[in-house]
C-alpha cells in the first residue's frame, strides 16, 4: 500500500514556495516549491489523449529540492549547536578559573576565625561571641558534609557496579524478567556461575530483604509530611484569594485618619520612637537616616534613635557626623554607641530602651539600616492603634530596590513576596499572629514591656517578641498596602549566612518557648497553630523533607529501585506547589523552573541550620550582619566631607574640623585597606558534593529508563552544581 502524504500538503494547490538563502557565495536563492500528492503519483493519461504524463523529470526535481531542505535544517542545526558549544566552551573556563582560585567555604570559615581573633586581641567586649556562648568545634561543622561525602562516594561505587551488570545482561527496566533471572541463576550449579554474578545477586537479594523496606518507609513518611505542607500552604493560597475576593483589609475609621495640616490638636499624633540599629553598614546608613528624618509627624511627638554598634572608627565617625547634620537641620534625632557591645541586636535594642525618656513615649517603629521608609509611613501605620487597646503590632511589607539585579535577588522576590502578600496576610487576618519581620513594624511600647523585652537567647529577637506577646494576648496587624523599600542580598555567600540565621533561630526559640506556650491561657486552637503550623510544619517539617525527600532519598532510589517514589511526588506536586509560590509575583513566572530547582538546592543550607538550632550547635549562635550594596544610596563613603567642605553658614561647623574629621577618615580607610583582603567568589563543598550525587544518580537512572526521574536528577544536579560553583549570585572579576 502506498504511504499517505496529507501531512505534507493540506491545501490543493501546489504547495507553498520555500526561499532558501544560502551562506556560501557558490550558491543562489532560489525557489523551491514543496511536493503534492500529485507529484508522487505514478499513473498516466488514457490511451486516447495522446499524451503520456512524464513523472520522473517532476519526482527528481522534488527529490532535489527536498534535499536542499535538509541541508538548510542541517545548517540551522549546525549553527545552534555551534552556539550551544560556545556556551558550554565559557561556562567550562569560568568553572576553571573558579576551581584554580581554591576558596571554599571552609577557608571561609578559617579566615573569619581569624579575623574574629583579631578583633577579639583589639577590643574584648567586641567579641563574636556576643550571648556568651562557646565556639563551635570546627569537627561538627566537617560532619554534616563528610556524610554527604560518604553518600557520594557510596553511589560512585554503586553506579561502577551496576553498569558492569547492565552490560552482564541484567534487565533493569523489568522486575519480572530481573526476578526470572535470579531464579534461573540460583538454579545454575555454583560452578557454572561467574564470580561477579554471584556478588550481583547477593547484592539484589540483600536490596531487596534488607535496604528497600526502610528506605520505602522512610520515603513514605516523608510524602505524607510533604501532602501535609503541600494542604497548608493549598491552604495559605486559598486563604489569600479569599481575602482579595472579599477586599479585606484593616480599614482606618473616619476620625482616626491623620492630618498634618490641621496642626496637632486637630489629630491623633500620639509619642513615636523611631529606632535605627546599625552596625558597620557604611554602606546605607545615610539613605535610612534620610528617609527617617523626612517622616511626616510633628517634630515634638517624634525622636529618632541612631543605635550604632559598628566597631569600625571611620563608620562610626561617618555615622555621627551624619546624625549632627540632621539636628543642625531641626531634626529630633540621637546618637548612641554602646561600650559593652553584647547581645547582637537584641542587646542594642534592650539597651536602648532603658534610656530615662523613652517612658515619655507610647510607640516605638523600627527600620534596619537598609530601609527606607515613605514619608507618610507613620502616618498609615499608628492610627490603627487608636480606640484598639489590644493591638500591639503593625507590621509593613518589604519592597526591594535591587529585585532584577540577578538570577538570585529574583528568585528571594518570589519568596518574599509569597511570604508577605500570603502567610503574613492570611495569618494577620484570620489569626492576629504573625512572626515580626524585625523591621518596618511599630510596637507598642507597653506590650514590649508586658511581653518581657528584649532577649538575647536567640538570633531571632523579633519571632521571639512576637510569640511572648501572642501569649500574652495581644493582637497584630498587618498591612500588605503599605510598603518599605530595603534590599536584598546580591551574593550567595551573603544569602546563605542570611538564610542559615533564619532557620536555625526558630528551632533555637521553639525548645525555649514550648513549656511557655503549653502553660498559655490562650485557646487550644492558638495553641496547636503556634505549636504544629508556625513551628514544626514550617519552621522544622519543610527543611526536613525538602532535603531528605529530594537530595537523599530520591538518589538511593535509582540504586535500590525496589524502594520507589512515584513521579507526582517528583514532579506534578512540586511543579503545582512552585506555581502557587510565585502567583504574589506574576512577572517572575518566567523563572518557575529555576525556583523549582533553587529551594531545594537551599534545602541543604536549611536543613543544616535547623538541626544545628534544635540541638544547641555552635553554629546557631552565629550572627554575621547581611551584606548590603547601597543600590540606593547616593553617595560613596566620603561624599559627605566632600559637600561639608563648601561654606554653608546654617551648619555652623567650623572648616578646621571638617579637615581634622577628613584626615582622621582617610588615615583609617588607608589602615583598612591594608589589611582589607580581596573579595573572591567561593566554592562551597557540601552543595558540590550533592550535585556530583545526584548527578551519578541521574547516570543510573538511565539504566532503569526513568524518564522524569532522570530529568528532575539531571538538572537538579546541575543546579547544586552552579550554586556550588557560586554562580548563581553576584560575580566578583
Amino acid at each position: 500500500m502506498a504511504p499517505s502524504f496529507q501531512w505534507w500538503a493540506k491545501e490543493s494547490h501546489r504547495g507553498t514556495p520555500v526561499v532558501v538563502k544560502m551562506e556560501n557565495p557558490n550558491w543562489s536563492m532560489v525557489e523551491l516549491e514543496g511536493p503534492t500528492e500529485d507529484d508522487f503519483l505514478i499513473t498516466t493519461d488514457s490511451p486516447g489523449s495522446g499524451r503520456t504524463r512524464d513523472k520522473g523529470h517532476r519526482g527528481r526535481k522534488n527529490a532535489k529540492q527536498l534535499t536542499w531542505v535538509l541541508m538548510l535544517k542541517a545548517h540551522r542545526a549546525a549553527g545552534c549547536l555551534t552556539s550551544i558549544a560556545s556556551a558550554m566552551f565559557g561556562l567550562a573556563a569560568l568553572i576553571r578559573r573558579r576551581l584554580a582560585s581554591g576558596r571554599t567555604d571552609s577557608d571561609e570559615v578559617e579566615n573569619e576565625n581569624e579575623n574574629e581573633n583579631e578583633h577579639e586581641h583589639e577590643n574584648d567586649d567586641a567579641s563574636v561571641e556576643g550571648m556568651g556562648r562557646e565556639k563551635e568545634n570546627p569537627a561538627v561543622k566537617t560532619r554534616f558534609y563528610f556524610c554527604i561525602r560518604m553518600f557520594l562516594w557510596v553511589s560512585l561505587i554503586l553506579l561502577a557496579f551496576e553498569i558492569a551488570a547492565y552490560f552482564k545482561g541484567w534487565h533493569f527496566g523489568a522486575p519480572k524478567l530481573l526476578q526470572f533471572q535470579l531464579q534461573s541463576l540460583w538454579a545454575t550449579p555454583l560452578g557454572v556461575k561467574g564470580a561477579f554474578d554471584w556478588i550481583y545477586s547477593r547484592w539484589v537479594l540483600l536490596r531487596v530483604e534488607y535496604l528497600a523496606p526502610p528506605l520505602q518507609f522512610l520515603a513514605n513518611a516523608c510524602i505524607v509530611l510533604f501532602l501535609i505542607q503541600s494542604i497548608d500552604r493549598l491552604g495559605l493560597c486559598l486563604g489569600c484569594f479569599w481575602i482579595r475576593f472579599k477586599k479585606i483589609q484593616p480599614v482606618l475609621k473616619e476620625d482616626n485618619l491623620v492630618d498634618l495640616e490641621s496642626g496637632e490638636k486637630g489629630g491623633y499624633f500620639p509619642m513615636v520612637l523611631v529606632q535605627i540599629p546599625m552596625c558597620n553598614e557604611k554602606e546605607v546608613y545615610q539613605q535610612s537616616i534620610a528617609a527617617v528624618c523626612n517622616l511626616e509627624w510633628p517634630k515634638s511627638k517624634i525622636l529618632i534613635q541612631v543605635l550604632d554598634d559598628s566597631d569600625d572608627p571611620t563608620t562610626q565617625l561617618l555615622i555621627k557626623e551624619e546624625v549632627r547634620k540632621w539636628q543642625q537641620e531641626g531634626a529630633n534625632i540621637v546618637y548612641r554607641h554602646r561600650v559593652i557591645r553584647d547581645g547582637y541586636k537584641a542587646g542594642n535594642l534592650k539597651s536602648a530602651m532603658n534610656c530615662s525618656y523613652v517612658k515619655d513615649y507610647e510607640f516605638v517603629a523600627m527600620f534596619d539600616a537598609d530601609f527606607q521608609p515613605n514619608p507618610d509611613f507613620l502616618k498609615r501605620t499608628v492610627p490603627h492603634f487608636k480606640g484598639n487597646e489590644e493591638l500591639g503590632l503593625v507590621q509593613a511589607r518589604w519592597s526591594f530596590v535591587n529585585k532584577d539585579e540577578n538570577l538570585l535577588t529574583r528568585l528571594q522576590n518570589i519568596n518574599l513576596a509569597f511570604h508577605f502578600e500570603v502567610e503574613q496576610q492570611v495569618n494577620g487576618v484570620f489569626i492576629n499572629f504573625f512572626g515580626f519581620n524585625g523591621t518596618a513594624g511599630v510596637w507598642r511600647i507597653k506590650t514590649l514591656e508586658d511581653a518581657g523585652g528584649w532577649l538575647e537567647r536567640t538570633t531571632v529577637e523579633d519571632m521571639d517578641i512576637a510569640v511572648r506577646a501572642h501569649l500574652k494576648g495581644w493582637k497584630f496587624i498587618f498591612l500588605n498596602d503599605v510598603e518599605c523599600q530595603c534590599e536584598l542580598p546580591e551574593s550567595y555567600e551573603a544569602y546563605r549566612k542570611q538564610q542559615h540565621r533564619w532557620h536555625s533561630g526558630p528551632m533555637q526559640l521553639f525548645r525555649l518557648c514550648l513549656p511557655d506556650i503549653i502553660r498559655a491561657k490562650i485557646s487550644f486552637w492558638k495553641k496547636f497553630n503556634m505549636i504544629f503550623l508556625f513551628f514544626l510544619l514550617r519552621k522544622l517539617i519543610l527543611p526536613f523533607y525538602s532535603f531528605t525527600l529530594f537530595c537523599i532519598i530520591l538518589p538511593m532510589t535509582m540504586f535500590i529501585p525496589e524502594a520507589q517514589l512515584p513521579a507526582w511526588v517528583v514532579c506534578y506536586i512540586p511543579a503545582t506547589m512552585s506555581f502557587l509560590n510565585i502567583l504574589p509575583a506574576p512577572k517572575s513566572f518566567p523563572f518557575i523552573v529555576p525556583y523549582l530547582l533553587f529551594e531545594n538546592t537551599m534545602s541543604v543550607t536549611k536543613f543544616n541550620a535547623m538541626i544545628s538550632g534544635l540541638f544547641q550547635l555552635g553554629s546557631a549562635y552565629e550572627w554575621v550582619v547581611t551584606k548590603k550594596s547601597g543600590r540606593s544610596s547616593e553617595g560613596d563613603l566620603v561624599s559627605l566631607v566632600e559637600k561639608e567642605q563648601q561654606p554653608k553658614p546654617h551648619r555652623g561647623v567650623s572648616e578646621s574640623n571638617l579637615e581634622e574629621m577628613k584626615a582622621e577618615i582617610l588615615q583609617q580607610e588607608q589602615k583598612s585597606s591594608q589589611k582589607k583582603k580581596k573579595k573572591h567568589n567561593r566554592i562551597y563543598t557540601k552543595e558540590l558534593a550533592l550535585a556530583f550525587l545526584l548527578l551519578t544518580a541521574s547516570a543510573r537512572s538511565l539504566l532503569s529508563a526513568q524518564g522524569i526521574h532522570f530529568y528532575f536528577l539531571l538538572f537538579q544536579g546541575v543546579s547544586f552544581l552552579l550554586v556550588g560553583l557560586d554562580l548563581i549570585g553576584e560575580q566578583v572579576e
